[in-house]
């Protein structure tokens, strides 16, 4: 028979454990969640794990939206989170809903 107390000790270690990775984990999320309002280009090359040149070409096409003060570039990082999801790729599920959806609003009475 095992000792109760052993069994108590290795359910307490892993109970800790857990707890470790959960603290851990939110500090992660913590620090993702503080990212600046208004990026340089910089931040955004980070952000967006992209190339400097890239990003630079965007801007000079007017491809991106940014706003310029002298020589610097800024990225208003709630428009680059829209600016990148604006082109979002349905699935098939996604447009068999909205067929479904734009049929029953116009429904033609026989």
């Amino acid at each position: 028979m095992e000792n109760p107390f052993e069994i108590i000790n290795n359910r307490l270690e892993r109970i800790e454990r857990l707890l470790e990775n959960i603290s851990n984990n939110s500090i992660r999320n913590e620090a993702n969640i503080n990212l600046p309002k208004i990026m340089n280009l910089k931040q955004l090359t980070s952000y967006l794990d992209v190339s400097k040149s890239y990003l630079y070409k965007l801007t000079s096409t007017n491809n991106i939206p940014h706003s310029k003060r002298g020589k610097r570039i800024y990225f208003d990082m709630e428009v680059i989170n829209n600016w990148v999801l604006e082109n979002k790729i349905w699935t098939q599920d996604d447009i068999e809903e909205q067929v479904n959806s734009y049929l029953m609003k116009n429904r033609k009475h026989f």
